[in-house]
């Protein structure tokens, strides 16, 4: 399939005019790009196209001139915009055929719902003459495996779950095959906060320059907003051992290297480790907030199982709110004092052993004569309340989330120096 000595080369197309109109952000291509990369497959071009038989001809036939896979995502539902089977089967030159065990296994869905199968999605069951179904199938939507010479073409639904059981299941280690890849390639994310992306690959610049050198794993760089940066490691070997103890080696030098900015590992948020952390050290966990309205106790109970750490959060939005309820003595209600009164208070009044609280002016006007993006924050711990004002040079939104995961941050680096 591949020419000597180079790589295999996957190509992703996405199908939807919904995609093109931006009412639907197209996360499958990335999502699917990233996983091929894991694997050592080349992915050089991703294509949107519209639910349209003549462009989706030329880009399908386009991408197989250039990529020895392609993966189109997305056309495969009961409706008449559904067209993906049928333009694979005009670019492979042949008839689309229904097939029965599809048919039993589609219409044995909808009876295990107690419902009745809808004349449209027969349509669903066929599949062009010399392909086969993906055998993963998790909705009523059938995955294709369609050989096209020496190249083929991978047809999987857009639904985000469906569409990556069939990725993880099935495509992948088929493409991986096809591609005579036998290495293990794995990756390790660690998540860190409080650092530009310029900054972090300045302080990682000579260990990469060396992992360049020298071989061994890989650093990568994702700047994710208000999720923080990532850094990805990536090693290759021919054993599970063997790439784990590359990823835990490289680990440790870059945590050497960039220190407590660290905060998660792989699928950790900032909240699951505070939250994990209360919990290790058998603490409860309060927040009073203003400026964020709401959004840390969210971001809190959004973690499975927080309920044994946190206790609850109070909404103090209005000036009244923090003197009547909190104790907050009257005056400004942007400071630094301010905010320790909350954290205080919240403490007394929900009976919680930890508390952090946010006061400041999200915009767009200014606030008791404090600048918009102006943060007061205030964790409390052991007794003891520690402040900081922040100045944010963001607009609104971006400066309610930044300060929520700097609020937590805050606390995290109190717990892990307790």
């Amino acid at each position: 399939m591949t020419h000597s000595g180079e790589a295999m080369s996957c190509e992703v197309v996405a199908v939807g005019t919904e995609l093109l109109l931006g009412q639907i952000v197209d996360t499958n291509s990335s999502w699917i790009g990233s996983e091929l990369a894991q694997i050592g497959i080349d992915s050089h071009y991703q294509t949107k196209v519209g639910d349209n038989a003549a462009r989706m001809f030329e880009v399908i036939e386009q991408a197989l001139q250039r990529s020895d896979a392609v993966i189109v995502c997305g056309g495969l539902g009961p409706t008449q915009d559904d067209i993906t089977r049928d333009v694979i089967a005009t670019v492979l030159g042949v008839e689309l055929e229904r097939r029965e065990d599809l048919v039993e296994k589609i219409g044995a869905m909808f009876g295990v719902r107690g419902r009745d199968m809808p004349a449209n999605n027969l349509r669903q069951a066929d599949v062009p003459v010399g392909s086969e179904p993906i055998p993963v199938q998790p909705g009523t939507a059938p995955g294709l495996v369609c050989p096209f010479g020496d190249k083929v073409i991978y047809a999987v639904p857009g639904v985000p779950w469906e569409m990556q059981a069939m990725m993880t299941e099935f495509v992948l280690p088929d493409i991986a095959h096809r591609g005579g890849i036998s290495s293990i390639i794995r990756s390790r994310v660690l998540r860190t906060w409080g650092t530009s992306e310029s900054r972090l690959a300045e302080m990682l610049g000579e260990e990469i320059e060396r992992l360049d050198r020298e071989g061994g794993a890989t650093l990568a760089f994702l700047a994710s907003g208000w999720e923080g940066l990532k850094v990805r490691i990536t090693a290759k070997a021919d054993s599970d051992s063997d790439v784990e103890a590359i990823l835990a080696a490289e680990d440790e030098i870059v945590r050497s290297i960039i220190g407590d900015i660290v905060f998660g590992v792989d699928d950790d948020t900032m909240e699951s480790v505070v939250l994990d952390l209360c919990r290790q050290a058998g603490l409860t966990l309060g927040v009073a907030e203003s400026l964020t309205g709401g959004l840390i106790g969210a971001r809190l109970t959004d973690t499975a199982g927080c309920s044994d750490v946190f206790r609850g959060s109070i909404v103090s939005y209005a000036p009244e709110v923090k003197f009547s309820l909190l104790g907050v003595p009257e005056g400004p209600v942007v400071s630094e004092e301010a905010a320790a009164a909350m954290a205080s208070g919240v403490c007394d009044l929900i009976n919680c052993d930890v508390s952090v609280a946010v006061t400041g002016v999200a915009g767009p006007e200014p606030l008791e004569g404090k600048t918009p993006g102006t943060v007061c924050i205030a964790t409390r711990l052991d007794g003891v309340t520690e402040t900081l004002e922040i100045s944010y040079p963001f607009d609104r939104e971006r400066t309610r989330q930044f300060t929520v995961i700097t609020t937590l941050d805050l606390l995290r680096r109190r717990l892990l120096a307790r």
